[in-house]
């Protein structure tokens, strides 16, 4: 098929030629240069697209301290501060409607409390999947006192850690979390995956 088209432009190249109709060659020639503009302009979009993709580096950020130490409202402050130079959506997943209020307009809150029978780790993190799957504009989630979420605790941290680490790569979003420990009381938390803010 493309070369039966290419035939017939050929064809009616060589008639234009004859014919000496110069007013057709003009258009042809100018469709053409349209086409070339059109194709590059597209290129150069999908290799800007690729090239930010590959520098898009996905993490899961931690805060970390004991109860008392200004975790939430660190939290608080980040979400509101990345809302404003975000390009997608941001999310911050709370136990309580507590505190909610001080969240820019902007940050899409969600309370636990709202889901009672999201009960385990798998469960959590089935629902992190099904948010994300279900819009594609998040870039930033941030879940607030981690081990009050589900039956997280530091036993199975690293696990949850490993789980967000992946949807982290697999969606190109960021996490912040807040664990109420001690940095050095959480396993596996010196990974490259990971980067601790405090």
């Amino acid at each position: 098929y493309a070369r039966n088209e290419r035939s017939k432009t050929w064809d009616l190249w060589e008639l234009i030629i004859q014919n000496k109709n110069y007013i057709f060659i003009i258009f042809l020639l100018f469709e053409n240069l349209v086409w070339c503009i059109i194709n590059l302009s597209y290129l150069s979009r999908k290799k800007s697209q690729n090239t930010y993709k590959k520098e898009r580096f996905a993490m899961v950020n931690l805060i970390t301290g004991p109860k008392g130490t200004g975790k939430t409202q660190q939290m608080i402050e980040l979400a509101n501060e990345k809302v404003k130079t975000s390009n997608g959506n941001v999310v911050f997943i709370k136990k309580s409607h507590r505190n909610t209020t001080t969240l820019d307009f902007g940050v899409r809150a969600i309370c636990m409390e709202d889901y009672p029978d999201i009960l385990t780790m798998d469960e959590f993190v089935g629902f992190l999947y099904g948010m994300v799957a279900g819009n594609h504009d998040i870039d930033t989630i941030f879940i607030d006192s981690v081990l009050k979420q589900a039956d997280i605790s530091l036993n199975n941290i690293s696990a949850f850690m490993t789980s967000l680490s992946k949807i982290s790569a697999e969606n190109t979003l960021d996490f912040f979390i807040s664990v109420g420990a001690e940095k050095e009381s959480i396993p596996d938390i010196d990974s490259d995956n990971y980067n601790v803010l405090n």
